[in-house]
């Protein structure tokens, strides 16, 4: 006879053992990647001066930024994939001590060689952000998980703003060199809070580290962003320019069809060609074009003096307080972005958040005469942006299997990045061929500057044609706000009809209507009696599904499909190897309540 527990009523899921979670684990988190993303703009303020700190040629000098930019670029997908293989939490630290040791290097050195090495050892900590997010999503009861997530989404350009006016007065009243130390310190207080305050996760990737693969993404994408970042200094017609964008298309070509092939590949190519995490990364690149339009933009303005006509004259460090609200907007949005999500999906509020990215940009054509101007359009675009970022690894996780959420959102983050470097060459090439003279020197024109903001809210038009073609899921929101947590998996989940087929052990079934109708592509998720998920997989075209639990045990199976009731039930597994079938009833919206039946099987359901 079916049986219910007297703490738990029938079809709703269990509650989360976590909810009395360590509250340390966001801020930890958070610090950590806003303390990594400071990389990215802490020598933005001294970017002028750098040929004469490094005695060095400008085009040279350049390469001190570059330099960052590219090893994040790659560290983001490679720690990402060792940190589902090996545990987020050791790979977090040692993206921090690598930060630490390339911040020290730069302290002590005025030598461009030298440095370009510890630069590059501090972008790439950049995988960092990524690796926080997975071990949120493994840790984190369902309630806190959404806010959490989009705040160490956002932490990216939240250190990359709070980065400006900090780095600023530093510089303009001490050393240039204590940019680098100030970042060391930073890093080995991230490092000692993460070792003491955060968990490792327990879920692990099944497979080998995919070091072909590794090699072969890294020379495709420094093929790739070295003419983005440089193409201005070389000439974007220059034989090495094109060179390298036509050797980037053939390394990339030929590493896809090796990841195609490979057993344990360093990214499931499969499963980022899926058309919600396809066009997630695509919308990514976009809010990246747009993120960095405005920080290269509004600096310039402001520190430009007076006598041109549209300069505001104002210091280094007022000029980062101004856009210093960019960060902070992004930082608050994280809650309103949980709200959102929660009634209306990551979908809408990552259409929402480029609108507003949209509007900031087309107020900002007309607001760049006065100093309050530029900080109303800081605050307007960092809300836009705050939740568009806090929506994409929703959208991610949503679709990806938990073994795989490192190396997914490392792609995602790598997808900004790519992003920032467009509009980083594009905005500067834009700036530099509108540039007027004034008291004999070349400086950015204010018709530039309004090409610069109109490119973005054309990057914002595309990021919202692409996003209204995702699926339109309130399950979504289930999948990565409210799901439970990843738990310990002995075998990752199964699809039907593949590692699990009829007779073998486990949970089969079928999710359908009530009026028997199978529910196509439905996701169905089996959760331990700790309340965290044990397994994940997605219906067929019939609806059938197979899970293999962990062990014997207690379990719920909760099924969710669109434009059907989220339903749970009660199982059990005897370990034998016997199935157990179940059978999964959605009710449409709006409709009765659903049921779960038991068929034949060794164990038991309750339901």
């Amino acid at each position: 006879m079916p049986q219910t527990t007297t703490d738990q009523l029938p079809g709703t899921l269990p509650p989360d053992p976590r909810s009395r979670a360590s509250g340390a684990i966001v801020p930890v988190l958070a610090f950590a990647g806003i303390t990594v993303a400071v990389m990215q703009t802490l020598l933005v303020p001294v970017i002028k001066d750098l040929p004469a700190l490094l005695h060095t040629a400008p085009a040279n000098a350049t390469w001190v930024m570059t330099a960052t930019l590219l090893a994040g670029a790659v560290a983001t997908p490679i720690m990402g994939r060792l940190g589902d293989l090996f545990g987020k939490r050791r790979l977090l630290l040692a993206s921090l001590a690598v930060m630490v040791i390339g911040s020290i290097i730069c302290g002590f050195t005025d030598n461009l060689i030298i440095m370009i090495i510890g630069r590059a050892l501090q972008g790439f900590a950049m995988g960092a952000i990524p690796l926080g997010i997975g071990i949120m999503r493994d840790e984190l009861p369902r309630e806190k998980l959404g806010s959490a997530m989009a705040l160490m989404s956002s932490s990216i350009g939240v250190g990359g703003g709070l980065a400006l006016p900090v780095a600023g007065l530093i510089a303009q009243n001490s050393d240039w060199h204590a940019l680098f130390f100030g970042a060391a310190g930073l890093g080995v207080l991230a490092m000692a809070l993460t070792f003491f305050l955060v968990p490792e996760s327990s879920v692990r990737a099944a497979g080998t580290f995919d070091w072909a693969g590794a090699l072969g993404l890294s020379a495709g994408l420094v093929a790739l962003l070295l003419p983005i970042t440089k193409g201005g200094d070389w000439g974007w017609g220059s034989p090495t320019t094109l060179g390298l964008f036509a050797l980037a298309v053939v390394i990339l070509l030929l590493w896809g069809l090796m990841e195609l092939r490979s057993a344990a590949p360093l990214v499931n190519l499969r499963t980022t060609a899926r058309r919600e995490v396809l066009l997630t990364n695509l919308a990514s690149i976009m809010v990246g074009v747009a993120f960095y339009a405005i920080s290269l933009v509004l600096p310039q303005l402001l520190q430009l003096p007076e006598s041109t006509g549209y300069g505001l004259g104002r210091s280094m460090v007022v000029a980062g307080l101004c856009v210093a609200p960019l960060g902070l907007t992004m930082m608050f949005t994280a809650p309103v972005y949980a709200r959102i999500a929660a009634r209306y999906g990551p979908k809408v509020s990552l259409m929402l958040g480029l609108l507003i990215i949209g509007i900031g940009y087309g107020a900002g054509l007309g607001l760049m005469s006065e100093v309050w101007q530029t900080i109303l359009v800081s605050v307007i675009v960092g809300a836009g942006i705050g939740l568009a970022y806090s929506s994409l690894p929703a959208l991610i996780i949503g679709a990806v299997d938990p073994s795989e959420t490192g190396a997914a959102n490392g792609l995602n983050t790598l997808m900004r990045s790519i992003g920032t470097s467009v509009s980083s060459a594009v905005i500067g090439m834009v700036l530099a061929h509108t540039s007027i003279v004034s008291g004999g020197v070349a400086m950015p024109s204010l018709h530039g500057f309004r090409i610069s903001f109109g490119i973005a809210a054309g990057a914002v038009t595309v990021g919202l044609v692409l996003a209204a073609f995702l699926p339109s899921r309130r399950t979504a929101t289930a999948a990565a706000v409210s799901s439970p947590v990843p738990a310990p998996v002995a075998a990752p989940a199964a699809e039907p009809s593949t590692t699990l087929v009829a007779g073998s052990g486990g949970f089969h079934g079928r999710v359908r209507d009530a009026d028997g109708t199978p529910v196509a592509r439905a996701n169905v998720t089996l959760i331990d009696h700790r309340g965290r998920q044990a397994g994940l997989t997605t219906a067929d075209e019939d609806g059938r599904f197979a899970l293999l639990p962990p062990s014997a045990g207690a379990y719920v199976l909760a099924g969710s499909a669109s434009g059907h009731a989220p339903h749970a039930c009660p199982a059990r597994y005897a370990g034998d190897g016997v199935p157990v079938e179940v059978d999964l009833v959605l009710a449409r919206q709006g409709s009765g309540a659903p049921q779960a039946q038991e068929h034949s099987g060794s164990g038991t359901v309750a339901g």
